[in-house]
């Protein structure tokens, strides 16, 4: 017998009625809004026939399911308060190109990857974490998507094999920070964009 009990359900366990039924509505919606998406970006990439346009077509389903202004706060870290708002925009626009290249380089026009969506979880009201499999080009890959509700269930992590994206960054960019403030973290994007080229 399987005594192992779903982390979404020991949290649903502890939460009054009401709100377990808000929690498990919430959970739901975040799935059904992530695997619309995916099916979107397979759709995409089944039918591209060069890096190029699948880079254009799958931008704009990108740009709705992630929050790069989230991601890019959270992988700055602490120092982000010390940005101007000139700064901060900055940061977001250039982030976010490279969250866009570096993910589009991953796939291979007309190949697509099969997911595998696996029990999700809430670590807490307002939050989704969604494990997935995904097997791509003869490997398998565990991705977890994190999501938050504010602004409609969008992405604010992904944690590949173990590692967490924003995580990753957030090192890099604190110790940019800690060499040059803003201005050097600014300029480590820049490079990292022109990089993923």
């Amino acid at each position: 017998m399987n005594l192992r009990i779903p982390a979404a359900l020991c949290l649903l366990s502890l939460l009054p009625p009401h709100q377990t039924l808000r929690a498990a509505a919430a959970t739901e919606a975040a799935e059904q809004r992530l695997k619309h998406s995916v099916d979107q970006v397979v759709l995409i990439a089944k039918q591209s026939r060069d890096r190029a346009g699948l880079m254009v077509a799958v931008e704009p389903v990108l740009q709705k399911i992630l929050n790069f202004g989230t991601m890019t706060r959270r992988a700055v870290g602490p120092g982000w308060r010390e940005f101007t708002p000139d700064q901060q925009n900055e940061a977001v626009r250039l982030f976010t190109i490279l969250i866009l290249r570096t993910y589009t380089a991953k796939f291979t026009p007309g190949e697509y990857p099969s997911v595998q969506y696996k029990p999700s979880c809430s670590p807490s009201l307002g939050r989704v974490e969604i494990p997935t499999t995904a097997l791509y080009k003869g490997s398998r890959y565990d991705v977890v998507y994190r999501m938050d509700e504010t602004g409609g269930w969008q992405i604010t992590d992904v944690v590949i094999e173990g590692v967490s994206l924003v995580a990753n960054y957030r090192t890099q960019f604190d110790a940019e920070f800690k060499q040059g403030g803003a201005e050097a973290v600014l300029k480590a994007l820049r490079r990292s964009v022109a990089d993923a080229k």
